[in-house]
């Protein structure tokens, strides 16, 4: 298998949000990531963003119903289907309780506190804890707190 583009992980996500400019700036302030591409069109729309955490990258799209291309006039935001979700994502910091406290106090909606999740000896135990952002998704922040 060949490598992943320079500057790429082998996996991403997109996301998709009704109001993408804003999305992005409040997962930078409340989750930590850092824009490393933003390209804005017409009255600040999002057309491409790609925002990083440590050696992780996601995407962020900004809901389009009319797009001329189907695959991205279908893509929606939680807050457009009322709250139900297609997917989850997870990333791994060093101190899941201060993320939990640094996130609640952005407005990250706490689902799940922060938690022992202990899958026995021979695997690994995690610490983690559920939020919803402002429009729905659902985010796993996790700290690794024992190895295999």
């Amino acid at each position: 298998m060949k490598p992943a583009p320079k500057d790429w992980p082998r996996f991403s996500s997109a996301l998709c949000y009704q109001d993408a400019a804003r999305a992005i700036d409040w997962l930078c302030d409340a989750f930590g990531f850092e824009v490393r591409l933003k390209i804005e069109g017409e009255g600040g729309r999002i057309e491409h963003s790609e925002l990083t955490f440590g050696d992780g990258l996601i995407m962020v799209a900004q809901e389009d119903t009319k797009a001329e291309r189907h695959l991205k006039a279908v893509l929606r935001s939680p807050k457009s289907l009322h709250g139900k979700c297609t997917q989850s994502l997870m990333f791994f910091v060093d101190d899941v309780d201060a993320h939990c406290a640094h996130a609640r106090e952005r407005g990250a909606q706490i689902v799940e506190e922060p938690t022992l999740q202990d899958y026995g000896n021979e695997y690994w135990a995690d610490r983690s804890y559920g939020a919803l952002d402002p429009e729905g998704h659902l985010w796993w922040i996790v700290q690794r707190v024992r190895g295999a």
